[in-house]
């Protein structure tokens, strides 16, 4: 080997060494988020954090719906047939008050928990970038070790044609120098 090849092998063993330091890294990481969130999914959120979600939670759910779709036919229901002394006459002014009041208040939550989840869904996105871009620098180099591989068998095989042909060549001149003794 000269110094070119041994430069050239010492790098790939020291490319290759940091690729693998670099997997395990990733992988040490990856796995202790996954431990992390197993172990408690709401640690490191603050208590309006916890309040945002679990309110998102329940309004978004078929159970909400369902529970105050009764509520509001039973309360128009009470009110129109005058089963119980009317409390909101027809055009329900104090029901549309209630829920515009519960609109006031759980749009804010909601909304604190959507820019959570924004910011929870960025950086996952991130992360996705940054895996995207160490695997497309190991492809790289991977290309970069074919290319190597190829060209050093080509080159391999150009000796190998030229010393068959130089053989080759020898071969004819000995046949030749052969017929001349013979013939002579």
């Amino acid at each position: 080997m000269n110094a070119i090849e041994q430069a050239v092998h010492f790098l790939d063993e020291a490319e290759e060494a940091l690729l693998h330091d670099m997997r395990l890294l990733r992988r040490a990481e990856r796995i202790r988020a996954v431990a992390r969130a197993k172990a408690d999914p709401d640690a490191g959120l603050t208590t309006g954090q916890k309040i945002a979600d679990t309110v998102a939670s329940t309004m978004g759910s078929w159970r909400f719906i369902i529970i105050q779709s009764v509520l509001l036919a039973a309360w128009i229901v009470l009110n129109v047939t005058a089963f119980v002394e009317k409390w909101d006459l027809y055009p329900f002014i104090l029901l549309n008050l209630a829920l515009s009041f519960q609109a006031a208040y759980a749009a804010p939550f909601i909304m604190m928990s959507q820019n959570r989840q924004q910011d929870i869904d960025r950086k996952a996105a991130e992360s996705d970038y940054k895996i995207n871009i160490k695997a497309e620098l190991e492809i790289e180099l991977l290309h970069q070790k074919i290319d190597q591989l190829r060209e050093s068998e080509v080159l391999n095989l150009s000796k190998a044609v030229a010393e068959l042909t130089h053989l080759l060549h020898e071969t004819k001149d000995e046949l030749a120098a052969l017929r001349n003794a013979r013939g002579a």
